[in-house]
């Protein structure tokens, strides 16, 4: 049953980073502030303004030449009403776009509570303008986590200088994809954090020995042989919640408002629950005279569920990382042993 769950887990967190790494950013249009949308409007109706008026102004002087050449009008006449024209077209301009300059300072003062405003075409027509612009920042983001360190195993009262486990020689291993969500629309001193992890314990028991199952029992044994290693290890496919403090740097501009926390103090601290998916344990000796490797995979009366707490503290992309199951890792009646781990943990954005 271990073996299923771990091939399906993998294949679907296989399958997630893919689809992440798959989708290609559509290029972004280049986006105008709402002055430069307000402003582009207003210089489109002034052009169309004086365009109309030269073309009223163009067919009222053909009608004036018709009536000069068929000699309904005098020469002087003509002259004197094309002047007219030219006048009262230019005072038609000038008035029109008067009339847009004034909407224009009018803008802000019209505004809705949407960012919406009316303003009036040269053919008084009325048009919306939407000058709310400004966007936020995606709430919600996604990185790769990955962490190392080192991993042991104690029971209650027992110190690291009395623990089965050899402390430089015992390591953890996690791989995972983490989504960030910021809490609050338009704060980011809270985070919440969640995603899908891989993690590898191993543990290096100390004296020559190693892990011996018999029937509900699982103890650590003296082999009969010189090893050259012996390591244990438990694969664990946890779901990681976290709540996330700190710091980040806010950029505003009319358009957009940007939270960064490079190079920021970040705390982090929650916990993880899932199930261990698998249990084996590495040999190394030598045996008449030859290298031998053995591989044992079993069961070893490990509990199925694992849980725990953990926190990161540190800066950037880098933090200090701790982890405890507190679950044992054995389950009853062998001794009640918890695993713990501290290293560093790397948000990969």
């Amino acid at each position: 049953m271990k073996t299923i769950i771990f091939y399906v887990s993998f294949s679907l967190f296989s399958l997630g980073l893919q689809q992440v790494n798959a989708q290609e950013e559509a290029p972004k249009a280049v986006e105008l502030s709402s002055e430069e949308r307000a402003k582009e409007f207003f210089e489109k109706e002034k052009a169309k303004i004086v365009t109309e008026e030269k073309e009223k102004l163009k067919n009222q002087i053909e009608i004036v030449n018709e009536q000069l050449e068929n000699g309904i009008i005098t020469q002087e006449a003509a002259e004197k009403k094309k002047k007219e024209l030219a006048e009262k077209h230019a005072k038609n301009i000038e008035n029109k776009i008067a009339i847009l300059e004034n909407e224009m300072e009018l803008r802000d003062r019209n505004a809705d509570s949407s960012g919406s405003y009316i303003a009036f075409g040269s053919k008084g027509k009325a048009v919306d303008i939407n000058i709310n612009t400004k966007k936020y920042d995606k709430r919600t983001t996604s990185d790769l986590v990955v962490a190392a360190g080192f991993n042991n195993a104690l029971e209650e009262g027992q110190s690291l200088n009395d623990s089965d486990f050899k402390l430089a020689g015992s390591r953890f291993f996690e791989i995972g994809w983490a989504w960030k969500t910021r809490v609050f629309k338009e704060t980011n001193w809270l985070r919440f954090r969640y995603g899908l992890s891989f993690q590898f314990n191993g543990l290096k028991p100390t004296d020559n020995r190693i892990f011996v199952e018999d029937g509900d029992q699982t103890y650590l044994q003296e082999f009969s042989l010189d090893l050259d290693k012996s390591k244990f290890r438990m694969d664990n496919l946890v779901v990681p919640v976290h709540f996330e403090i700190g710091p980040s740097k806010r950029t505003e501009t009319e358009s957009r408002l940007h939270f960064s926390t490079y190079k920021m103090l970040k705390i982090g601290f929650g916990g993880y629950a899932g199930f261990n998916i698998g249990e084996r344990q590495k040999l190394k000796f030598k045996e008449d005279g030859d290298k031998v490797k053995e591989k044992l995979k079993n069961n070893y009366n490990t509990n199925d569920l694992v849980y725990g707490v953990s926190a990161y503290l540190g800066w950037g992309g880098a933090t200090l990382y701790g982890k405890y199951d507190l679950n044992p890792i054995f389950q009853d009646p062998n001794r009640e042993l918890h695993n713990f781990s501290l290293g560093l943990r790397f948000d990969v954005d």
